[in-house]
């Protein structure tokens, strides 16, 4: 017998009108960084092994960029505990802040500058230090 995940129909659909990509804050910053002059992929492997996709690729200077939902990632400031289906909400965020330090570790290991902000970080101080990293990047030299 089949049972939910969702503790009603409308958190059900609630959950699956969730954007896993092209959120508001990745739109934001994404259109700052073009407006830098810089290019990018979006929603891309940085690895073709790792079964991962980055919100930013650039690959030339081996940048990844992951803007995390404040909700999905546990974030410190504004995440808050569900208060039905307590075991599997903290099952599911523990599983996803796992899988992001494992990503971190693998792509830093094999020569990527990883770069993660939150969704509410500033677009503009996001973009400013993306920018940064990645033209830093291509002249080879470390910020």
């Amino acid at each position: 017998m089949y049972t939910p995940w969702a503790s009603s129909d409308a958190t059900r659909k609630t959950m699956q009108g969730n954007r896993g990509r092209d959120t508001k804050a990745e739109l934001a910053v994404r259109r700052l960084v073009h407006a830098a002059g810089l290019r990018y992929r979006v929603n891309a492997r940085p690895e073709p092994d790792l079964r991962r996709t980055a919100d930013l690729l650039f690959t030339r200077a081996r940048v990844a960029v992951f803007i995390d939902g404040c909700y999905w990632h546990g974030c410190p400031e504004h995440f808050s505990m569900p208060a039905t289906n307590l075991d599997y909400w903290s099952t599911k965020i523990g599983r996803n802040q796992a899988r992001d330090l494992e990503t971190t570790t693998v792509l830093e290991a094999r020569g990527w500058l990883v770069l993660r902000f939150w969704e509410h970080d500033p677009p503009a101080i996001v973009a400013e230090r993306i920018a940064e990293q990645v033209r830093a990047g291509r002249l080879g030299v470390s910020v």
